[in-house]
């Protein structure tokens, strides 16, 4: 049985949870609480195998209560978070539940639990300090999550030659293969480096330190691409002069 405990600032969704947990017949919920401070005495005392945590709480936040543990516990955050905030999770490989929490989500993150039971728990504390850096106001993106199934793939953003949009889908494209995010175009242009991405169409951003050369095409400016494909993509007629101020042409 996985040993569980429980903490969020909504003494309902503490109940919900607790109920939803035992119900999976999986784990043994040690306890649970609404108070950080009471949590912190209980997880020194009760040593659970994991910790879920709501973030968004006053007094104490989830980051302060990992910051101030004084052992590692494997953690699954309860969080009312936007899309923003589930990419920073993706990327430190945390494990979340977005509420309302869904049963079918639940299983998913107690099979992971399972498999990470034995190794080695990650430092909470260093976790706490990657997160809260990460979630910063006004912080841009360093890295990206592509999620797929089970899979997880961590795309560096410097690396990332262009994102596009197609079949209402974004993808980032990194050493010539297509990642789907979780990102509309929109939201990438207020988190990328404005220094570093440019929108040039509609459906297409594109990373500056990959493009080589502009040209006219059959309908428009044409930028081609320093990728092993020569990759073309078409600019927008009103962003072609944006494009070469950036690029200082």
């Amino acid at each position: 049985m996985i040993r569980a405990f429980v903490l969020d600032d909504e003494r309902l969704a503490v109940q919900r949870l607790t109920r939803m947990l035992e119900a999976t017949g999986r784990v043994t919920v040690l306890g649970s609480t609404t108070d950080p401070e009471a949590a912190l005495i209980a997880l020194r005392r009760d040593a659970p195998d994991v910790l879920f945590l709501d973030i968004q709480m006053p007094g104490l936040t989830g980051f302060d209560v990992l910051a101030r543990l004084d052992r590692d516990v494997l953690v699954v955050f309860t969080t009312a978070y936007d899309q923003y905030a589930l990419h920073a999770f993706d990327v430190n490989s945390v494990d979340y539940l977005l509420k309302p929490i869904d049963a079918d989500r639940l299983t998913r993150a107690l099979d992971r639990v399972e498999q990470r039971l034995g190794a080695e728990p990650r430092d909470v504390r260093a976790l706490a300090r990657a997160l809260a850096a990460e979630l910063a106001p006004n912080r841009k993106l360093e890295r990206i999550a592509s999620r797929v199934g089970e899979r997880t793939t961590l795309l560096d953003v410097a690396r990332i030659t262009h994102f596009f949009a197609q079949d209402k889908l974004t993808f980032a494209v990194s050493g010539g293969r297509d990642h789907v995010i979780d990102f509309t175009l929109g939201q990438l242009e207020d988190r990328l480096d404005p220094r570093r991405f440019v929108r040039i169409h509609r459906a297409t951003i594109v990373n500056l330190a990959f493009v080589q050369e502009l040209y006219p095409g059959v309908d428009g400016v044409l930028a081609r691409l320093k990728d092993d494909a020569k990759t073309e993509l078409s600019v927008a007629r009103d962003r072609v002069r944006d494009l070469k101020e950036r690029l200082g042409i």
